[in-house]
């Protein structure tokens, strides 16, 4: 008996690790998605002349810290 707990706790142990690793990936991905669309709105007022080029400058530099640390798999979604 003592065998199968153990093998059941394990197996929890597993899945809520799994899960886990699961929410990282789709907030990393909802943050990146969400970096990519500030980068775009920074370009777009900046064409516009409602933005400065620091400003786009700025969300460039956050979208590539985040793909620096979270890889781009966000872009490919």
């Amino acid at each position: 008996m003592a065998g199968f707990m153990d093998r059941a706790k394990e197996q929890a142990q597993r899945g809520l690790t799994q899960g886990k690793q699961k929410i990282d990936e789709v907030q990393a991905q909802r943050a990146g998605s969400d970096l990519l669309k500030n980068l775009g709105a920074a370009y777009f007022a900046e064409q516009r002349g409602s933005g400065s080029p620091q400003a786009t400058q700025q969300a460039l530099q956050s979208l590539e810290s985040h793909i620096a640390a979270h890889g781009d798999g966000f872009l490919r979604a």
